[in-house]
């Protein structure tokens, strides 16, 4: 393996590792959370919540095909490691959350959590913005790769957008740079 995609691996190992830091990683009913507990692990506790874990899947890189003919860009790299790499639920990592990217063949799950909503997956695809998670704890803004401010190595900024000036304005509104991009 060369020593890029070691630091790679390395990288998304220690992302994922954060994943129970920063969040309960409960669930507790199979018809509220159907992702969650497909990863469930444990038995339920006094209050009837089991835990959940990523699980490390490996999948083909063309399965992010299905995904690409919807988007206007590809994912830079080390998301689509991610992605290919792991399963996991919405996880809040405290700056944000991370959409799930289901069980199941291939990566339709994640598909259908950045689409899950039309007026959102329609106006930032079209301005160029790929949604990966959403403001931290109950806040509903998207948090997205601005594809406009993309560098050689496929790597872009990301930025946190006003859901509700989409939604009641049909405006984007950036109101924050989540981060920057590298100068690499």
């Amino acid at each position: 393996m060369s020593s890029n995609k070691q630091h790679q691996s390395t990288l998304i190992e220690s992302f994922v590792a954060s994943f129970e830091k920063l969040d309960e990683m409960l669930v507790v009913d199979e018809h509220l959370d159907v992702i969650g507990w497909q990863l469930a692990f444990s038995e339920p506790d006094q209050y009837g919540f089991k835990s959940w874990r990523p699980i490390k899947v490996e999948t083909p890189a063309n399965a992010l095909e299905a995904i690409y003919a919807k988007l206007p860009a590809r994912f830079p790299r080390l998301y689509e490691k991610l992605v290919l790499t792991y399963r996991w639920e919405q996880v809040d990592l405290q700056r944000c959350r991370l959409l799930a990217n289901p069980p199941g063949d291939g990566l339709t799950g994640l598909l259908e959590q950045m689409s899950k909503d039309p007026a959102l997956w329609n106006t930032l695809r079209a301005a160029g913005y790929i949604q990966f998670a959403k403001g931290p704890d109950i806040d509903y803004d998207p948090v997205c790769f601005d594809l406009s401010a993309r560098k050689k190595n496929g790597d872009c900024r990301i930025v946190k957008i006003d859901h509700e000036e989409i939604l009641c304005n049909n405006r984007l509104k950036v109101v924050s740079e989540v981060a920057q991009v590298s100068m690499t």
